[in-house]
């Protein structure tokens, strides 16, 4: 199966493809929905691709947001530059824009987002007979529902489901809660994540307000848990699946890089289900779920806090080490004495450094790094490489 990341912008799909992303999707700067992503001009659009097929990976361009007539104006100069970029498929989500670029686009791979919240099998036969080459299939499906499915289209057209991340309390993320309380419209772009506020209940002839309490910290009614597949890969292979897709291209590059690590390890066949679960608690995240992919077996999707995460990401290595050194660019304040560990796709995975020398950009020595982004030169007993990442266990 594929592996599909997130790129929100162009570090973070160097970072993809680092750990292991067989694809990665992204968006331009116009059409899709994660307007305030990084996003890739016209000329970083090129360059991944570029970037992108040199290693042998595929990228996909977002163009999912829910079309007005005035969207179509300028359309036609932009999927001629995606054509001229050897993008390897568009994922979009409005029937008109699906429409028009089979129509008058044909060489272009269109890949049916999930917020088409295709459900059933007439559907993505639908989508098929249009010349769509994937459905992103809607997130309320089941495996067995999916496993039915594969079993009616065959080889027509392929699927690809979500595997890990956020998810909305929306039929198929297409929510209107962000346009109706700040004006955001998170059909195109623009979603204020209204969904992880917390509420209040309010009877109508009452002035004061009672939280809808469920533990000390209250309850988010709208906040979903995040999705985790990773101990379900080969079910997800069994139903038909023929790609994993992460959410995040809002989220850091150490999401991106800590996520795409267990997955792309739990997929080559590492063995250690209890380091990949604890890699997947380092970063960012919500409790997790299976969501709907087991049917009435996984019901409590509601998460009542916020994000948690059990480690610290502290900075990136900008060179290949050498001579016992290695130059980073730091993240978060380090001192002399820490011990930091390493995030690697290679065999260095989880080894740890303790930092006896610190050499900062004016090639002074330091005890204690704290100027964030600076690039200063740590020692270093390990082949590190470009792109790995050093963090340490977070003090509560």
């Amino acid at each position: 199966m594929e592996l599909l990341a997130p790129a929100g912008n162009f570090d973070k799909l160097v970072t993809a493809v680092h750990y292991g992303a067989d694809a990665v999707y992204f968006s331009g700067k116009k059409f899709g929905l994660r307007a305030f992503a990084g996003n890739f001009d016209e000329d970083e659009i090129f360059k991944a691709m570029d970037y992108l097929h040199e290693r042998g990976k595929k990228g996909y361009v977002t163009l999912n947001i829910v079309a007005k007539d005035e969207d179509f104006v300028g359309l036609d100069d932009y999927l001629k530059l995606l054509i001229d970029a050897k993008v390897d498929g568009l994922i979009v989500s409005d029937v008109g824009l699906i429409y028009y670029i089979r129509k008058n686009f044909p060489s272009l791979n269109v890949h049916v987002s999930t917020q088409a919240n295709v459900n059933n099998s007439q559907s993505a036969k639908f989508f098929a007979d249009l010349g769509c080459t994937r459905i992103v299939l809607a997130r309320e499906l089941s495996l067995e529902d999916i496993k039915k499915m594969h079993q009616t289209l065959g080889d027509q057209i392929e699927l690809e489901a979500f595997v890990h991340g956020a998810m909305c309390i929306s039929y198929s993320g297409r929510c209107l809660l962000s346009n109706y309380l700040t004006g955001r419209d998170s059909n195109r772009g623009a979603c204020v994540q209204a969904c992880r506020w917390k509420y209040y209940i309010r009877e109508e002839n009452r002035q004061d307000e009672l939280p809808i309490e469920e533990d000390e910290r209250g309850t988010y009614i709208l906040n979903s848990k995040d999705m985790c597949l990773i101990d379900h890969l080969k079910e997800l292979e069994e139903a038909g699946i023929a790609s994993l897709k992460i959410e995040g291209r809002m989220k850091s590059d150490y999401y991106v890089a800590s996520v795409v690590n267990a997955y792309r390890r739990a997929l080559d066949g590492f063995s250690d289900y209890d380091v990949l679960h604890n890699e997947l608690e380092k970063t960012s995240h919500r409790r997790y779920t299976t969501g709907f992919y087991f049917g009435a077996e996984d019901k409590e999707y509601l998460e009542s806090s916020m994000p948690v995460q059990t480690y610290v990401f502290i900075a990136k290595v900008v060179e290949d080490a050498k001579e016992g050194q290695v130059k980073v660019e730091m993240r978060n304040r380090f001192r002399v004495g820490d011990i930091l560990e390493v995030l690697s796709p290679d065999g260095n995975f989880l080894k740890t450094i303790t930092i006896s020398k610190i050499i900062d950009s004016k090639d002074e020595e330091i005890d204690d790094a704290k100027r964030v982004q600076e690039i200063v030169t740590i020692n270093c007993p390990y082949s590190l490489k470009a792109g790995d990442i050093l963090r340490v266990e977070k003090n509560d």
